[in-house]
């Protein structure tokens, strides 16, 4: 092996180890002990290497992350500091701390100006967790108590915890875990697959319809938020057509239902603007957060509300019962202020928006559009789809779409790049800071994998 660092270990002895305690996320546990996990020991920029000395470019931010790539001096330099300053305290007992109220100031200079403040998570399965209570406790303290549902999308995905995962909308969680009371669900606007011979405009309306006919199902004086992903960030990439936002806006306040949008994927410049929700012309309520506030370096998450939400909670809230043991930890408040102070400063957003998005979204359409294997290509900024079709003039899908989109992904494995299988989607987010010349490896080894797959399903 030539490799960049000392191996402590063998890779046999790490996985042995690993099957031993280990249940990993959403996979067969036995099948993967007999496969062996692939060791991941260093990354720098956009590249991780393996124990066993091979180099991937990570076309996926880690999971949406990793927005600054890997090895960032001054993001573990923040850290440090933070540790020999002050490595913890909490926000219980009338107490706060210098890095956690600096990164707020930071944060919500970026954000719009219609929100206010933020309750700081680990995650944001966890900033989902507190959405629920936190909409339900605004009602309470506005005099509608009984304003309790909440309505999310199939195949949406708000994080792994019961209330998370009751709130996104993948029937396989669900039987997993069961479901909590009060959530109901609509249908996702996946016009590629479900369309059928509407327009994308048409289809995108009828969709947003769906959430006004759920409302009134349900009683409009029951009905307390909507939870959305700006597009579908696990569930597959997926964009609504234009007219599905606009209509979702317009329902929620006809009937003074709060619009929640979860950003947790989306936020801090993956589309080219600093929030999903910008991209796509919406003001929600409130904003989950997580992964790219802090480029994965460390867990941070949040859930942001706007004034109208805050003011209330301050002014005629009272006590509001709930806190959590690391919620603002200083050591993730430095490293989130660090990450947002680089990710403007260096003007890498702008440059997601006005260069390298734009360049990947072309490379893209130049090698794919005509590619008997790839039906639609979707994505802005530093993020995009590939969706199979078996054929193209019909939107066809394969019928063992999931098994060749995860065959695609293990080629890709094999090419040196990650990219994620959804359905009969491949996926792909780097991170920000990538270069013109990372976007043409990801995309020509994606080809490769793409074509790979192609010969076994009798398309090339």
């Amino acid at each position: 092996m030539n490799l960049p660092f000392e191996l402590k270990r063998q890779t046999e002895d790490y996985q042995q180890a690993d099957a031993a305690h280990h249940i990993h996320a959403f996979v067969d546990q036995k099948a993967l002990n007999a496969e062996g996990p692939r060791v991941m020991v260093r990354g720098k920029g956009l590249y991780l290497w393996d124990s066993e000395g091979k180099r991937y470019l990570d076309g996926m931010s880690g999971l949406w992350c990793t927005q600054l790539g890997y090895g960032r001096k001054d993001l573990t330099a923040a850290a440090a500091a933070q540790m020999d300053q002050l490595s913890y305290y909490n926000m219980f007992f009338h107490t706060t701390h210098p890095a956690v109220i600096e990164l707020s100031e930071l944060l919500f200079s970026l954000l719009p100006g219609h929100y206010s403040h933020v309750i700081y998570t680990n995650s944001g399965s966890e900033a989902n967790e507190v959405l629920i209570r936190t909409v339900r406790r605004y009602w309470q303290v506005v005099g509608k108590p009984q304003k309790k549902i909440m309505i999310g999308r199939w195949n949406g995905y708000h994080g792994s915890t019961l209330a998370a995962s009751a709130l996104g909308g993948m029937k396989f969680m669900h039987e997993m875990g069961g479901m909590i009371p009060d959530v109901a669900h609509i249908d996702e606007p996946y016009w590629y697959a479900q369309g059928g011979e509407l327009t994308p405009t048409e289809f995108g309306r009828r969709c947003a319809l769906q959430l006004e006919e759920k409302i009134l199902e349900l009683g409009a004086e029951n009905v307390a938020g909507f939870i959305a992903e700006p597009f579908q960030g696990a569930g597959g990439m997926i964009f609504p057509p234009e007219s599905y936002w606009p209509e979702i806006q317009r329902i929620c306040r006809q009937y003074d239902v709060l619009l929640c949008a979860d950003e947790v994927i989306g936020g801090f410049g993956r589309t080219g603007e600093w929030f999903a929700h910008e991209y796509f012309g919406f003001e929600p309520d409130t904003l989950s957060i997580a992964k790219g506030l802090t480029s994965g370096y460390i867990p941070m998450g949040g859930l942001v509300l706007s004034k109208r939400i805050a003011d209330a909670l301050v002014e005629q809230g009272g006590v509001f019962a709930h806190g959590l043991t690391y919620s603002g930890h200083p050591v993730a408040a430095a490293v989130a202020l660090a990450n947002l102070k680089a990710l403007r400063d260096e003007g890498i957003v702008r440059t997601v928006k006005e260069d390298t998005g734009p360049y990947l979204q072309q490379i893209l359409r130049e090698v794919f559009a005509h590619h008997p294997m790839i039906g639609e290509i979707q994505g802005t900024g530093l993020l995009a789809a590939l969706q199979f079709a078996e054929d193209k003039s019909t939107r066809k899908r394969f019928d063992n779409e999931n098994d060749l989109a995860w065959q695609c992904r293990t080629f890709g494995f094999e090419e040196g790049v990650i990219i994620r299988s959804t359905l009969g989607r491949m996926i792909m987010a780097p991170a920000l800071v990538a270069t013109r010349g990372e976007l043409d490896e990801l995309v020509e080894k994606t080809r490769i994998a793409v074509d790979r797959t192609a010969r076994i399903a009798g398309k090339l």
